[in-house]
């Protein structure tokens, strides 16, 4: 591959986890919901857990709430979620991640809580009361595709599970999407930031491996939404639309850059790295409307400046 090829592939993968804008912060809530037998009970709540831990280590004041076992009941997810709409300003992020068992009668889906159910409905509606015009909901339980029309929206990326609501056997993909978060292998650009297209990416591949290798029917298709309509792809790239917004919504920092982070000097280069990268990431998705020169020229431009802050960053 070509040095500016492969540059090119390293900075379409780039990410923007918080713009331009110092103060933004992160909003986490995670929910693992009802187990229905003690394997699953198990395997969901370890799940919330190890992702607790995770964000956690990404970031010493992250703004976390993880919901498993009885205390993932309706009336608490909607609280915590009432919480983040209280104290979540339109700069900031929030992310959700939902594990654990779903139902799709065809109309609407619900997740299995201890107690009444949460419909897709209900969470679509909670999730419009958050200010943040940075949001992805990571739908990890089977028939979570059902989901989806639900919570749609432009300002928001949805990842689910499966690609509808008729997919309803027990998923896999929350196993790999919990590897993505703490294997550095999921970092593609190799930024040390973990985006959310990143972890798709990941994940997905992981989870179509699984079946492959225990030579089994594929129950389950995740899928990836993030321009507001349609119903996403497995394989978002410039050519389908899907991706931009993913590949700039980070999830968590990785190695030095969570150090960087906490200081002022290299928070400052950081945010620069990251403008830039947002603008070589839009440019991918505009090059099919733009004179090849045009396209090269400028990506040249960007490529230089980002490797001069990554320079200083690397002092």
């Amino acid at each position: 591959m070509k040095p500016v090829a492969h540059a090119l592939l390293r900075a379409a993968l780039a990410l923007v986890p918080t713009l331009v804008i110092s103060n933004a912060a992160t909003f986490y809530v995670t929910v693992a919901g009802l187990g229905g037998e003690p394997d699953y009970e198990q395997r969901f709540a370890s799940q919330a857990q190890e992702i607790d831990k995770l964000l956690h280590a990404s970031s010493g004041d992250a703004k976390v709430t993880t919901l498993y076992g009885p205390q993932a009941t309706k009336a608490n997810v909607q609280n915590a979620l009432a919480q983040v709409a209280r104290d979540a300003k339109p700069n900031d992020a929030f992310v959700l991640m939902l594990i654990g068992h779903g139902s799709f009668d065809g109309y609407d889906y619900k997740i299995n809580l201890p107690g009444p159910d949460l419909s897709g409905v209900e969470l679509g509606a909670s999730l419009d009361r958050i200010a943040c015009t940075r949001q992805l909901v990571v739908n990890m339980t089977s028939a979570s595709g059902g989901s989806r029309a639900s919570l749609e929206k432009a300002s928001r990326v949805v990842i689910t599970a499966t690609k509808s609501g008729n997919e309803k056997n027990a998923t896999v993909f929350a196993r790999f999407w919990v590897e993505a978060l703490r294997d550095p292998a999921a970092d593609i650009d190799k930024n040390e930031v973990v985006s959310a297209l990143e972890a798709f990416i990941y994940a997905e591949t992981k989870t179509a491996q699984f079946y492959e290798t225990q030579k089994r029917l594929a129950t389950e298709h995740p899928i990836l939404e993030d321009t507001g309509q349609g119903d996403g792809e497995r394989k978002p790239s410039p050519e389908n639309g899907e991706g931009l917004k993913a590949a700039q919504f980070a999830l968590l920092r990785i190695g030095a850059t969570q150090v960087a982070a906490n200081t002022p000097e290299k928070k400052a280069l950081l945010e620069k790295r990251d403008s830039l990268e947002e603008q070589i990431d839009k440019l991918k998705y505009e090059k099919a409307a733009m004179p090849a020169d045009e396209y090269k020229k400028q990506l040249q431009n960007l490529l230089i400046e980002l490797a001069k802050t990554q320079a200083e960053l690397d002092k």
